[in-house]
């Protein structure tokens, strides 16, 4: 036995020495080849072993390559750098899309105190309902096949082309003559938008975990509190451009608003597919090994093929799923509040006495309330990991809020029931949505869980308008 431990001894003493006089030499060929002295700290032996290190970070991820995704492991800081990234890549941009989508749809509103209804005869019976109401009916048709339709061709240039779309429809309806044809535009408003909120929702499905999700939407369908807090400030600037125009076509006051708004639509809809990404797999901002990684982290948690086609087996999923009608309740009872604040908030405000620019100007903060307490409530119900609670207590704020408008006269304390009603309902849009994504089966099914719940909630701007 001591004999054994000698010879291991000797073995261990001669490898040491066997490794120093390989350094050595390795520090000798090195200032050889420098033409300096062997110190290991100079500028050009630090290059070369930074060097070093690359070439061997490549290797690393070329043994990354040889290994199956279902091998893949990572570390929890690699996930939250690569979330990072994502984050950066995807919520600013869908959140500024969807801003510009409901801006274009609640601009009808800040027109009508501007001059619309008096100019298109709308005043008589309920013709400015008809033309808010075609647009919901419209909207609601086109949901669910637009989201089928996304998921074949791919985010990247689908929504590009949806945001394009309602953007010209809102730059023409600022040539519209008369009701009928004011009727055309708002139905052709509601094509293009119909498939905007369900799918930038399931755009953001491709990138996030369940319990990353309704954080992220919350930041998005807060840029509808967003459009309306700047739609009001914007109303009120772009209604003082002065009169211009060729001919008979003449653009002023409420023409304006929808001019200018739908052409900074179309311009940023055609930038968006520059810094979109398609999905993780096809991500332009991440390496070989975090695409792989960004990819299967979501297909371990949704043992789902992101890459598989709706099919009807999915739909009928989809459709006969009770949580989906749960949560499209929700929706839909929060989305009469919300669609219509959104457009009734501005004749609200001028019924209080005040006047066109003083209502524009004030219906500004409730607005900003409601996007920051909407990102608030996502971010603790994603923290919390519950849904429900949220989205009870501040509905109960809301309906507080409708009892003061209804039963108070006093237009200061109408004015600070509004901010009850904000702060209560918008939170529960993203609310609802999530809550019913969270609970489908697969990218396929959420494909279509997501526009049918959006497609039963907007049966709710119907009611409002």
């Amino acid at each position: 036995m001591m004999d054994t431990e000698k010879e291991i001894g000797k073995q261990k003493t001669f490898h040491d020495a066997s490794s120093a006089e390989a350094v050595g030499n390795c520090r000798m060929k090195t200032t050889r080849q420098l033409g300096q002295c062997a110190d290991p700290y100079s500028p050009a032996a630090a290059q070369q072993i930074e060097q070093s290190r690359i070439n061997s970070s490549k290797d690393g991820e070329l043994s990354d390559a040889s290994v199956p995704d279902s091998e893949l492991e990572w570390t929890e800081e690699e996930e939250r750098a690569i979330r990072r990234k994502i984050d950066w890549h995807t919520v600013p941009l869908v959140t500024l899309l969807y801003m510009l989508c409901f801006l274009d749809r609640i601009n009808i509103g800040n027109a009508r105190i501007q001059g619309l209804a008096a100019e298109l005869d709308l005043n008589p019976g309920v013709r400015f309902n008809w033309v808010l109401s075609i647009f919901y009916i419209v909207y609601l048709l086109v949901e669910v096949p637009s989201n089928i339709l996304l998921k074949r061709i791919g985010g990247r240039f689908y929504l590009p082309f949806l945001v394009c779309g309602f953007g010209l429809v809102s730059l023409c309806t600022s040539f519209t003559r008369n009701f009928e044809g004011l009727m055309v535009a708002r139905a052709f408003l509601g094509i293009f938008e119909g498939g905007a909120m369900p799918g930038m929702a399931f755009f953001l499905t491709l990138f996030y975990k369940r319990n990353e999700l309704l954080f992220r939407m919350g930041i998005y369908v807060s840029a509808a509190s967003i459009a309306g807090a700047f739609g009001g400030l914007l109303a009120t600037g772009l209604s003082r451009v002065p009169e211009w125009g060729v001919g008979s076509m003449r653009i002023h006051t409420w023409r304006n608003i929808f001019f200018f708004e739908g052409l900074l639509t179309i311009v940023i809809g055609l930038l968006a597919p520059i810094w979109m990404p398609t999905n993780p797999h096809d991500a332009y901002f991440l390496n070989e090994r975090e695409r792989r990684i960004a990819a299967e982290r979501l297909i371990r948690e949704q043992r789902g093929d992101p890459a598989a086609n709706v099919t009807w087996k999915d739909i009928r999923q989809a459709v006969f799923c009770i949580h989906n009608y749960t949560c499209a309740l929700g929706f839909f009872l929060i989305n009469i509040t919300v669609q219509g604040l959104s457009v009734f908030m501005p004749t609200i405000l001028k019924d209080l006495g005040w006047t066109d620019t003083k209502a524009q100007l004030y219906s500004v903060p409730p607005y900003v309330a409601a996007c920051l307490v909407a990102i608030a409530v996502a971010y603790g119900s994603d923290k919390t990991h519950q849904r429900g609670i949220w989205l009870a207590a501040f509905s109960c704020l809301a309906i507080v809020g409708f009892a003061i408008l209804r039963w108070v006269e006093t237009p200061n304390i109408r004015y600070m029931a509004l901010y009850f009603v904000t702060v209560g309902a918008f939170p529960g849009g993203p609310g609802f949505l999530s809550w019913g994504l969270n609970n489908s089966a697969g990218p396929a099914v959420r494909a279509v869980s997501s526009g049918y719940i959006v497609t039963l909630g907007t049966i709710g701007g119907i009611v409002a308008t």
